[in-house]
């Protein structure tokens, strides 16, 4: 637990299913890496694969199958991730060599919305980010010793 560092978002307002797509795509990535493709995205100059939710998600250059620009999820997302950075750098840890390790997104409740818009649902989800410290294949090679 000393070499990882965690930030949690709660209730966010966005969509589940796009959190979901974004974090499968962005899970095991380095930190800055996972950071660039989320402001180009944002930028909508890279489209996130969606394998899973492909309603509506037609062909997009560069990518085999469906995708889309999912903006508002992964400005949330980059959020989450500056605050996982912060994190551990207060922690200690070496922020060029941070790894994610662990991101997930989890559905949230469904508060009612008011107005005209009475009977719909809110969309609201969790999403959670563990960024662990990259060890360099030299220490674990000498660890095996």
């Amino acid at each position: 637990m000393k070499e990882t560092a965690k930030a949690v978002g709660k209730n966010l307002s966005i969509s589940t299913k796009n959190a979901i797509e974004i974090c499968s795509f962005i899970r095991g990535k380095s930190l800055q890496k996972a950071k660039e493709i989320l402001e180009r995205v944002i930028e909508k100059k890279q489209a996130i694969p969606f394998k899973r939710f492909t309603e509506g998600a037609g062909h997009k250059k560069g990518l085999a199958g469906g995708g889309k620009f999912p903006v508002k999820a992964c400005a949330e997302i980059l959020n989450i991730l500056k605050l996982a950075e912060a994190n551990a750098s207060y922690k200690g840890l070496n922020t060029a060599s941070l790894v994610l390790k662990h991101v997930k997104a989890d559905k949230a409740s469904k508060p009612i919305r008011y107005s005209r818009h009475r009977g719909r649902l809110m969309k609201r989800t969790h999403v959670e980010v563990i960024v662990e410290e990259a060890k360099k294949k030299a220490e674990e090679g000498s660890e095996k010793k």
